[in-house]
C-alpha cells in the first residue's frame, strides 16, 4: 500500500496536481506517523519532484529566469521556518490548520473565474 501511495502521490505532484495533499493525508490517516513526520517527509519528497520540475519549465521558458534566485531563496526559507514553527504546534491544531488549506485551497480553485482557467489552458497547450 505504500508503493501505491507513494506513486500516486508522485504522478500527480510531477503533474502538479497536489501530490503532497495525497502524501500528507496517506501519512497521516493511514499509518501510524504524526502530522509533523508526514509533513517533514512531505518536503523532503518534494525535493526532487520539485528540481525536475524547475528544470523542465525553465526550458520550457514557463519560468522567469530574473526572479529564480528570489524564489528558491524565499521557498528555502519558509521551508526552515516552517519546520521550526512545526515543532511548536500541537498535533491537533496542526491537523486543523491543514484541513483549512484543503478546504481554503479547494475553494480557490471551484471558484476561480472561467476566463482564468481558460487562460491557464491555453498556456498549457501552447507549451506542451
Amino acid at each position: 500500500m505504500n508503493h501505491i501511495a507513494g506513486f500516486l502521490a508522485g504522478l500527480t505532484a510531477s503533474m502538479g496536481l497536489g501530490g503532497g495533499f495525497i502524501l500528507i493525508i496517506y501519512l497521516s490517516f493511514f499509518s501510524d506517523i504524526s502530522q509533523s513526520a508526514a509533513g517533514g517527509i512531505n518536503l523532503l519528497f518534494f525535493l526532487p519532484v520539485a528540481l525536475v520540475s524547475a528544470i523542465l519549465h525553465l526550458r520550457s521558458g514557463l519560468i522567469e529566469r530574473k526572479i529564480l534566485l528570489v524564489i528558491c531563496l524565499a521557498g528555502i526559507a519558509g521551508a526552515v521556518v516552517g519546520s521550526f514553527v512545526m515543532d511548536f504546534l500541537d498535533e491537533a491544531l496542526l491537523r486543523k490548520l491543514f484541513a483549512g488549506l484543503l478546504v481554503f485551497v479547494g475553494l480557490r480553485e471551484l471558484l476561480r473565474t472561467r476566463s482564468a482557467n481558460k487562460i491557464s489552458a491555453k498556456k498549457f497547450r501552447k507549451t506542451y
